[in-house]
């Protein structure tokens, strides 16, 4: 029991997994470094947002306040690193062991978190002050993560959605899941709950009744963000990118296409990011499978975001997308046609089929977005631009509320300074209020039972 009283393991010790276990003794000394240095502190944020996954908690800070005595050491060794951990979350054992699933994120934690600081993020290696640098650096996270397949066939579906979503929406996120599993689709998410885990938990029915073993089941996510989405038990691949830029465009450089289920304004800021990408002169020409779905429930909101982003980027935009009301046949089917538009399409033109090098993303939808009161009032909101442009700005409208709602740095900056202003075109902030107010009204900011208190004023 910690001082919570919450169950916990005293102690225990977990040897190395997967590529952790191939390590020459001067890496694993610079990774012993970090034990003494600030990148500890985010190792074991990581470790115990993995460890606490069935938890229903959203926030970074309350998971480190209800186990303060959690801590995590390297041990060295001569075949690679081992983890001492003291006073772990009893939830991620069974009888005493470390459940195995969690115990492979555990060493993902590690790779991307310490040995990407000791390894990677050296100035020699990549300079992830140019757009081909931020791509390189990405790309070379996405291989140590084992994510790649050379040769496979395109098969890879993006999920995005809500980690807080109604039952019913949860349950169609999975029917689709499943109609992709049945027709050899593998799934890639924010690996966190709600719509997140569905198409996840559904594929890999689909994929056990077509005896596929193989299946990949990839999680993506950030340290800012892995309390609220903290990895669900069927990824079987974590990757975890050094920030939400870096997250989306993993996302979409690896995926062969994206379907959108409800969320809230993490969602919405996906959204944003994709168009913003595909509205870029250099991608107009080529193929990405872009679907929204969702229950019969569900029609109202994507009407509310469809016309949101008429009204904000116009018809070009709500041209690069399909929009599909509780037919998850149809949405599998319709995606394994455009995926199959990609594959011709890639291999016309000499794309790789596991990473999208040909994809133009400017270095304004590359480079970390700090979401502090003065960038986010500094943000350029109106409409007499470039719709890329736009669709970038506002994509940092929501990227900065969700830092608010449930990241540590976001949500210090809301307590020191109060909420974040948010101004520009008048009729475009009444669309976006609009919108915004609808997320608070059917509970897309926090989990269901919590009282939402807005970290945001739009200035109509």
């Amino acid at each position: 029991m910690n001082c919570n009283n919450l169950p916990t393991i005293d102690h225990t010790i977990i040897a190395a997994r997967g590529n952790m276990t191939l390590l020459s003794q001067e890496e694993v000394q610079s990774m012993m470094e970090v034990g003494n240095s600030p990148v500890h502190a985010l190792f074991r944020k990581c470790c115990l947002a993995v460890l606490n996954c069935d938890a229903k908690e959203d926030d970074a800070m309350a998971v480190l306040e209800r186990y303060p005595d959690f801590d995590v050491r390297l041990l060295p060794r001569e075949r690679g690193i081992h983890l001492e951990f003291f006073n772990a979350p009893a939830q991620a054992f069974v009888d005493g062991k470390m459940i195995e699933g969690i115990r492979d994120s555990i060493f993902s934690v590690l790779r991307d978190i310490v040995f990407q600081n000791t390894e990677l993020a050296r100035p020699s290696h990549y300079d992830v002050n140019t757009s081909s640098g931020i791509t390189n650096f990405v790309f070379e996270i996405l291989r140590r993560g084992e994510v790649h397949q050379f040769g496979k066939e395109p098969n890879l579906v993006v999920c995005w959605g809500g980690h807080s979503i109604p039952r019913h929406e949860y349950q169609y996120t999975k029917n689709v899941g499943y109609q992709l599993g049945l027709r050899g689709m593998d799934t890639c998410t924010g690996c966190g709950t709600g719509a997140m885990k569905g198409p996840m938990k559904g594929a890999s029915v689909g994929h056990a009744k077509q005896r596929i073993h193989d299946g990949r089941y990839i999680g993506i996510t950030e340290p800012g963000i892995i309390a609220a989405e903290a990895p669900n038990p069927i990824v079987n691949k974590l990757v975890i990118m050094p920030d939400i830029e870096k997250r989306l465009e993993a996302f979409v450089r690896l995926g062969h296409g994206i379907i959108v289920f409800p969320g809230g304004v993490g969602t919405a800021e996906e959204i944003l990011y994709l168009l913003g990408i595909l509205l870029h002169p250099d991608n107009r020409h080529m193929k990405y499978p872009f679907i929204m779905t969702g229950p019969a429930e569900s029609a109202d909101y994507f009407a509310q975001i469809n016309d949101f982003i008429e009204f904000a980027l116009g018809k070009e935009a709500t041209g690069l997308y399909q929009i599909i009301i509780d037919d998850p046949e149809k949405v599998a089917k319709e995606m394994v046609k455009g995926i199959n538009e990609v594959k011709e399409y890639r291999s016309k033109n000499q794309i790789s089929y596991y990473f999208d090098w040909a994809l133009k993303i400017d270095e304004g939808f590359q480079k970390p977005f700090i979401p502090t009161h003065e960038n986010m009032a500094a943000l350029n909101l109106h409409r007499d631009q470039p719709i890329e442009d736009l669709a970038r700005d506002l994509r940092r409208v929501f990227s900065g509320i969700v830092a608010g709602n449930v990241k540590e740095f976001g949500r210090r900056e809301i307590a020191e300074k109060g909420v974040f202003k948010i101004s520009g075109d008048p009729a475009l902030m009444q669309k976006l209020d609009k919108l915004l107010r609808t997320f608070v009204e059917q509970g897309r900011m926090k989990l269901p039972g919590s009282v939402y208190t807005p970290v945001f004023e739009v200035v109509t």
